[in-house]
């Protein structure tokens, strides 16, 4: 599990802090002028970010699937060589 450290720190660089930092800018553009644009942007932000948590929800339920078949390897391997002896 030491080897995923580097994919669990990829979700903390698009942390929340730096979507309300967007979202902010997108308020900011709204008071100048035209919302609709910046309304798009923010709805398709939003799609994005439920699009990214089921892939991260997939994601882990792969690498659970891969978690268990390589312990059933391994426990399999074992038994061969028991019955080897």
């Amino acid at each position: 599990s030491t080897a995923n450290a580097p994919e669990d720190d990829a979700p903390n660089r698009y942390s929340r802090p730096e979507r309300t930092a967007y979202g902010r800018y997108g308020r900011d553009a709204n008071s100048s002028g035209s919302s609709l644009p910046s309304n798009s942007l923010e709805k398709r932000i939003e799609e994005l970010e439920r699009e990214l948590a089921k892939e991260r929800q997939e994601n882990a339920r792969l690498m659970k699937m891969a978690q268990d078949k390589e312990e059933l390897i391994g426990k399999l391997k074992e038994e061969i060589d028991l019955l080897n002896r």
